[in-house]
């Protein structure tokens, strides 16, 4: 069970761990002044938290990072206090009537990499067609340092791609480390959702990345593209 003041602590841990990538420290939370309590409380908090399994030591001397637990328990909060919003204007795509489906689907995804750090990616399932954007901005996250995080992270696209025709998209799924079902890759997050492209072309949506990707920010990218293929084309506006 975790207190209210423990969820809090961790929230503020995975939101300053996606930032900078960073072991965090009760001394840089009590800097933050985020919590109206002493160093020495906010030290016992995340050990309780590491105990539990919501945090882990990468060193005896470092701070916390979140684990997939810690990641899970974040993302759950914010579908339960519906802090997600649909932020994306695609307008200025919507208007070009000359654009066929393919070219539209090319632009929107080129759209979403702008607005996200990670690798967006875009799967039209009747064709077989993927587009990929935004690996200028991923390859500056410093995990991409390490050539076989690199390697790794290329085979787990390559898996995503030849198992999503065997995946259901009910709703937007977010799938954090371990969590992931298309590859033995441990180490990225992935949110995906199914998305009708046009009238008779369904698609997924993935937006892939490291593990402590900015969850919130690209939860919201995906839903506003998906609405906004599904009242552009879905009521009639494009057939």
């Amino acid at each position: 069970m975790v207190s209210e003041r423990q969820s809090k602590i961790l929230n503020a841990i995975v939101r300053e761990y996606i930032s900078c990538a960073q072991p965090i420290s009760s001394k840089l939370l009590e800097e933050k002044g985020k919590f109206s309590i002493c160093p020495a409380t906010i030290r016992n908090e995340m050990q309780e938290l590491t105990d539990n399994g919501f945090l882990c030591q990468p060193h005896t001397s470092a701070g916390r990072i979140p684990t997939d637990k810690g990641y899970r328990f974040f993302v759950d909060n914010l579908f339960e206090e519906e802090l997600l919003k649909e932020d994306l204007n695609l307008s200025e795509y919507l208007e070009k009537d000359h654009l066929d489906t393919i070219k539209l689907i090319h632009l929107v995804t080129k759209a979403l990499a702008y607005e996200s750090p990670d690798l967006i990616l875009s799967y039209l399932l009747n064709e077989g067609i993927s587009w990929r954007e935004g690996w200028e901005n991923l390859l500056m996250e410093p995990e991409f340092k390490e050539k076989e995080y690199l390697i790794s992270f290329t085979d787990f696209i390559k898996d995503f791609e030849e198992k999503i025709s065997e995946t259901e998209f009910e709703c937007l799924r977010v799938c954090i480390g371990k969590e992931n079902p298309f590859s033995k890759a441990k180490d990225f997050s992935i949110i995906f959702s199914e998305c009708s492209f046009s009238n008779s072309q369904k698609g997924v949506l993935a937006i892939m990345g490291p593990k402590r990707m900015d969850f919130a920010r690209n939860i919201s990218l995906i839903n506003s593209a998906v609405k906004m293929f599904q009242n552009y084309f879905i009521h009639g506006k494009r057939n």
